[in-house]
């Protein structure tokens, strides 16, 4: 039996780990003040999912698994992004758009047994969810788990009628619907052409912008992983050209699990025996567009550089496979790489306790490659950041880290976004050897401490709250 005041959610992320994980935190912090959710994914990502704990587990927080459809040309047991290469997620997409279906199954047997959601949130690409959820008089919202920033960037659907980007130079300037000093836009041609390409049909049947600009149309909040300590006005902005409230959550970062001697991880265990603030942790994510080429100019710089390192080197569907399944010894990384750095760098092939990783004291940088996620969790812990962004909104995050003093960026090549060796050692060593990374660092950590307030943060959950209780008997639109 419901209590008054209690919400019963429905959460239903995008298969992509860099989304389930904020989802997962975004419901367990709506559990932890009494609210019941359902997460909804496929069974192989919720096996995946980091432990919830069981105070927060059945009645207030369950999962929900929906068995994704077959699509040809999709590879057997591909659930996620992290099991494509990538850039290959529109068939994902196709598959995800099969869960129609199924998601409208649940319902219905949700309903049946007296749980009716007062709320679905969804992901950018559900734009058929706010169809279903309508039938049965449920309203949606949507959480953005990328910068509010990027948003704006994108733009309604309205205001990009308005002002129309036809060629790809149009994304190398300020949408004419952002007000000034906003300077918001790419700057290389190749990443200006990986945001055209989201207008564009693709193997799924709908562009990517138009599931945004319908998923927008079609709820009735906008929810972002942001704050206005960290991007301050842009919410106002937001609520302006949506038409609807833009209701920032904070920064929704993972606690940092404690572990005893025989529990810690090699990571942790080699950063123990590091200096202090010695060693830039890098991790580009599981998705970087990461060329052979890339991986080893990466190394080579690194090597250069001279500093401590720990190198998080996931793994990129399709590029182990071409170097025989071997990192080194002529597979993924140079002739000898890892005998000319052992001592003062160390390469992670598998899973690293990255929140932990980066909030150990031997950790004084981070290298990144600028998903919202990361950047967020580098905030957390002061980190200033060296920065290798590839796509979508990853350069504008790199753009906006650098305008706030607080990262630099890989030199790369305008047409083609190529970078070498010597760009990696010189970042490398402007953040970790030189004065400027002093004065880098203090600033990082100055925004450190202004997310450091806990109370604060916490505050931005129950306002969504109120905002969706607020919000729910409106009608649905």
């Amino acid at each position: 039996m419901k209590e008054a005041g209690e919400l019963e959610m429905v959460v239903f992320p995008w298969l992509a780990f860099g989304h389930m994980i904020p989802y997962l935190e975004l419901a367990k912090r709506l559990s932890a003040r009494g609210h019941a959710v359902a997460f909804v994914s496929t069974p192989r990502n919720l096996a995946r999912l980091p432990p919830v704990p069981t105070r927060l587990l059945s009645p207030r927080l369950r999962f929900v698994p929906l068995k994704l459809p077959r699509v040809d040309g999709l590879p057997e047991g591909a659930e996620s992004t992290a099991d494509l290469p990538p850039g290959n997620d529109e068939l994902l997409k196709k598959a995800m758009d099969g869960l129609a279906a199924p998601f409208l199954d649940f319902l219905v047997d949700e309903a049946a047994a007296g749980k009716r959601p007062d709320w679905i949130v969804h992901d950018f690409c559900h734009h058929w969810v706010p169809p279903i959820a309508r039938e049965h008089n449920v309203p949606c919202a949507a959480f953005m788990v990328c910068s509010a920033a990027f948003i704006a960037f994108l733009g309604p659907r309205w205001a990009n009628a308005v002002h129309p980007r036809v060629a790809m130079e149009d994304f190398t300037m300020t949408p004419g619907w952002m007000p000034p000093p906003s300077a918001i836009a790419y700057r290389r041609r190749s990443e200006a052409e990986s945001m055209a390409d989201a207008f564009r049909a693709n193997a799924s049947g709908v562009s990517s912008m138009d599931r945004v600009w319908t998923m927008f149309e079609r709820c009735r909040l906008t929810i972002y992983r942001s704050c206005e300590e960290v991007e301050a006005g842009m919410f106002a902005l937001l609520t302006d050209l949506l038409r609807k409230p833009a209701v920032p959550a904070g920064v929704l970062l993972p606690p940092v699990v404690a572990t005893d001697d025989e529990g810690r991880s090699e990571v942790l265990r080699w950063l123990d025996e590091q200096p202090p603030k010695s060693v830039i942790y890098v991790a580009l994510g599981s998705e970087a567009p990461l060329t052979l080429n890339n991986l080893h100019e990466l190394a080579l710089g690194l090597e250069l550089a001279g500093v401590r390192f720990m190198w998080v080197l996931r793994k990129p569907a399709g590029l182990f496979e071409a170097a025989g399944g071997n990192v080194a010894e002529g597979g993924v990384l140079p002739d000898g790489f890892e005998g000319r750095i052992q001592g003062r760098g160390m390469v992670q092939t598998g899973w690293v306790p990255q929140v932990a990783a980066l909030a150990h004291g031997a950790t004084g940088a981070f290298l990144t490659h600028c998903g919202w996620g990361s950047t967020m969790e580098s905030f957390a812990f002061g980190l200033p950041l060296v920065m290798l962004p590839f796509v979508i909104d990853q350069p504008l995050i790199a753009r906006a880290m650098e305008e706030k003093g607080i990262g630099v960026e890989v030199p790369r090549d305008d047409t083609d976004g190529s970078f070498n060796r010597d760009g990696v050692a010189a970042a490398v060593q402007r953040v970790m050897v030189n004065d400027e990374g002093k004065v880098l660092a203090s600033r990082a950590r100055k925004l450190q401490q202004v997310l450091a307030d806990q109370t604060a943060q916490e505050r931005y959950i129950d306002n969504l709250v109120e905002h969706l209780r607020r919000y729910r008997d409106d009608g649905c639109q």
